[in-house]
């Protein structure tokens, strides 16, 4: 009779410790998520456009970090034509939640998918934004009319 107390005890032992480590990785598992999911929404959160100035160009929007965001003319409204070496060179300014600057109405920015890549990239008054892979710090305006189609932003820009 010891005997089958003995191996009850054992079994019963190794269930409860069975169950009780499952019950932690699936807690384990859905919490990670939920986690990684909070964070990313805290960091956009606090992203915040600004408006810097530079003598030669004058006033200019520019990302949380300072980096300067322009426009392509050949791009239309809700479409960028901007892929492939040109997307390299003119990466998508990507960002999902952001405050504008005094100046500039949120709802003149917006988000479309690329047809090219399925990102959302970030539209203003309709025209994707892009950054320029020249720009290395915080003020550097240096794709400012390159091959005079892509052209800093700002609350006055009117599109060609």
């Amino acid at each position: 009779m010891k005997k089958y107390a003995y191996f009850f005890s054992v079994f019963f032992l190794i269930f409860l410790l069975a169950a009780c480590s499952n019950g932690t990785k699936e807690a384990t598992k859905e919490d990670n998520p939920k986690s990684d999911t909070s964070t990313i929404d805290k960091r956009s959160t606090n992203a915040s456009l600004q408006l810097l100035e530079e003598e030669k160009v004058g006033k200019y929007l520019a990302d949380s970090k300072g980096m300067t965001l322009y426009y392509f003319t050949k791009d239309q409204i809700g479409k960028s034509v901007c892929s492939g070496d040109c997307l390299v060179n003119w990466p998508a300014f990507t960002a999902s939640h952001f405050d504008v600057p005094e100046g500039f109405n949120k709802s003149d920015f917006g988000i479309i998918k690329r047809e090219d890549n399925g990102v959302e990239q970030v539209t203003y008054k309709g025209y994707p934004l892009y950054y320029w892979i020249k720009d290395k710090a915080k003020g550097d305006v240096t794709g400012q009319g390159v091959g005079d189609v892509w052209f800093i932003v700002n609350a006055e820009t009117t599109f060609k």
